[in-house]
């Protein structure tokens, strides 16, 4: 934390018209989940038996916990390689990973048939857990996802903690927020250990799953290394995250943005994206798999796009000029986020053909889920830091005076 100013609430009124919109919409969207609780799933959504999950899985929990991933890709580089370089970036990523990852928890609730019966997944199918395949990756992300979850609130901990310290009136509050800080001057290390192990186990595991999809799944996808493309891949996309959120929560909450840890930053995301495009076109030529970036039709084009949206950002971060100037870093960054996405969908959805001549898409109400998801994360985010210490710098009216 050298240099750096500490982490502070950014205070002051909630906005009444955000605070109203949200309500209403939230309402709408509470309505919406108990019609398809009661209803059943078919009455909400396009799937199909060809197509069992949709853009639930593809959006909210794949592409969603890969760009909830800023926490996992600032830990590595933070606590393993800079030695604290990167602290005041650490909270930041903690809460956007913490809620992206609750979300797509409550995705997964949302998507299952019959949801009341999630409960068996965090207790280990208890009575009857010697029936599971514990060979399954299905498994091994709902496990892995599930105990990421916790593992995130505990890290992100500390921060409510010196709120309760600081301002709480209950002289027990304080003194459980006092023994909490001390067990976390212990314990953090190994907290930032499973906060590390646990998503490169479900991260790479959602690559996995599609292998299971064999030739369902296009050649220019399908490939043994897909799980560890998906890794890579997340890791990119979750410094991509960090850059765009510091920027937006800089802009919204007239914080002083960490200019120089950002553009420091962007060199990591240099490194992350060649790695992904070495072993992308490294997979293409050693399977004998070139002819189908020219001749499979649309996919190709698809295939181009992406590929297009990984190489852009990556020419705009080469240059050590060009990584300076704050506005390129943060247009590379959000095509950076748009590439992991649309990798993640193609594998998903795009480049995934069950059988001959049956398509997906997503009703009105998959689409609306979706976005009340999204407003719950972003209520979420606006709350918390408002009222606890998650944002660092100073408020860019004061670091003028």
């Amino acid at each position: 934390m050298a240099g750096h100013s500490h982490a502070q609430p950014v205070g002051g009124p909630l906005n009444k018209k955000f605070v109203t919109f949200m309500v209403i919409f939230l309402g709408l969207w509470v309505a919406v989940l108990a019609y398809r609780f009661i209803f059943g799933i078919g009455v909400v959504s396009g799937l199909t038996d060809y197509y069992p999950w949709g853009v639930w899985i593809a959006f909210d929990v794949v592409t969603g916990t890969a760009l909830a991933c800023g926490g996992y890709a600032i830990a590595i580089l933070c606590y393993i390689l800079n030695k604290g370089k990167y602290h005041p970036l650490v909270r930041p990523a903690l809460l956007t990973s913490a809620l992206g990852y609750s979300m797509a928890g409550l995705a997964i609730v949302i998507d299952v048939g019959r949801w009341w019966g999630v409960w068996r997944i965090p207790l280990g199918g208890f009575p009857d857990m010697g029936n599971y395949n514990w060979d399954s990756a299905l498994l091994e992300v709902a496990h892995c996802v599930m105990a990421y979850i916790g593992v995130l609130w505990i890290e992100l901990g500390p921060a409510f903690l010196e709120k309760w310290e600081s301002t709480s009136k209950s002289s027990a509050l304080v003194g459980f927020a006092k023994a909490g800080l001390k067990f976390y001057d212990k314990a953090l290390v190994w907290i930032i250990a499973m906060g590390v192990l646990l998503p490169t186990m479900h991260q790479s595991s959602l690559g996995t799953l599609m292998l299971l999809g064999g030739q369902k799944l296009h050649g220019l996808w399908y490939t043994p290394w897909i799980p560890l493309l998906f890794l890579i891949s997340c890791v990119g996309m979750g410094y991509a995250v960090v850059v765009w959120e510091s920027s937006l929560s800089s802009s919204l909450f007239k914080r002083e943005r960490e200019d120089s840890m950002l553009i420091s930053l962007s060199g990591a995301m240099v490194v992350v994206t060649s790695l992904y495009l070495v072993l992308r076109f490294g997979d293409l030529i050693i399977s004998g798999k070139v002819p189908l970036m020219f001749n499979s039709g649309w996919l190709s084009v698809v295939f181009w796009a992406e590929i297009g949206l990984f190489a852009v950002p990556l020419w705009m971060l080469a240059s050590k000029q060009r990584r300076s100037h704050f506005p390129v870093m943060l247009r590379a960054s959000i095509l950076l986020m748009l590439a992991g996405s649309m990798y993640r969908f193609d594998t998903y959805i795009t480049a995934y053909q069950p059988a001959p001549g049956q398509t997906y898409f997503p009703s009105f109400l998959e689409i609306f889920i979706t976005a009340g998801v999204i407003a719950l994360e972003i209520s979420m985010y606006y709350f918390i830091v408002k009222r606890y210490p998650i944002l660092g710098g100073v408020p860019a009216e004061a670091s003028a005076q």
